[in-house]
């Protein structure tokens, strides 16, 4: 484990992103303080959380082994997906952008935006759930995922980034807190979860019990230690198959605890316009 802790990969690129990134949402931040508006802290550690999740998965020993063990490329992938992901939309950084702007920025820009008819679309619950699952059965079960991990540019501008934004945009309406042009009800989000887990199972289940080395890369990979290229395969499948389950199950209770929490409320507003209007 020592040489695999000491080998790093460092891309340029990818490390001005996520600083840059954090760096708007925290400048943005201060902007509210400044004008003595409230942001939440919770919102803020979810997205500096994301953001350090993102640099696990795309600096340090991860990436530096991820064309070496398939377990190292499948865990980088899982924490893109399930936690980064998530994390980032729980951040609300369409609600930040929004807070720390103008009336005028807010008028021409951000409400035409969330009123586009591509926002729609792209925030519908359907949709994004068949854009995620398809993205991964698609890379996984076609000659893409081969020619992505022997392509650099290949795996940095396409491979990347298309796990990324399928997993935010369908965590965005799945989670349900940052502005959006219609909001699921919370039955509607747990469905979802819970279907979500049929294409995640598949996946993990045949790379775990393909008979054969589904992909050349790994193969054909010099392994200066650990398992051979069919261990790694059965362990990779395994993370898949296993961890997402035990992931999505969080989420899932995150969810089902917003909805309880909203409808407690809800009950509450109730129940005091039922005495206002007993004592008029």
């Amino acid at each position: 484990m020592e040489q695999f802790f000491s080998t790093w990969s460092f891309d340029v690129f990818i490390a001005v992103n996520l600083i840059v990134a954090a760096g708007l949402y925290l400048w943005a931040t201060r902007h509210l303080q400044d004008a003595s508006l409230p942001w939440s802290k919770v919102s803020s550690a979810c997205f500096l959380f994301g953001i350090a999740a993102l640099g696990i998965s795309y600096l340090g020993p991860l990436p530096a082994w991820s064309h070496t063990f398939f377990w190292a490329h499948m865990t980088a992938h899982l924490i893109v997906m399930m936690v980064a992901a998530p994390l980032i939309v729980l951040g609300s950084p369409i609600y930040l952008w929004f807070r720390a702007s103008g009336s005028s920025m807010r008028r021409r820009v951000i409400i035409p935006f969330l009123r586009s008819r591509a926002v729609g679309v792209l925030t519908n619950p359907v949709v994004t759930w068949c854009l995620f699952a398809g993205v991964l059965l698609f890379t996984h079960f076609t000659p893409f995922f081969n020619w992505a991990l022997q392509n650099h540019d290949a795996d940095l501008f396409i491979e990347q980034p298309l796990f990324l934004i399928a997993a935010l945009l369908y965590y965005w309406p799945v989670t349900a807190r940052d502005l959006l042009p219609r909001r699921p009800p919370a039955a509607h989000r747990v469905v979802s979860m819970t279907l979500m887990m049929i294409p995640e199972a598949l996946v993990g289940a045949v790379i775990y019990f393909a008979p054969v080395v589904l992909y050349s890369v790994f193969l054909r990979a010099n392994r200066p230690f650990g398992p051979d290229a069919m261990t790694d395969q059965h362990l990779a499948g395994g993370l898949m198959w296993a961890l997402v389950m035990v992931v999505e199950a969080f989420w899932m209770m995150w969810i089902a605890t917003e909805f309880f929490r909203s409808e407690e409320q809800r009950t509450h507003r109730v129940d005091a316009e039922i005495r206002a209007a007993q004592n008029s």
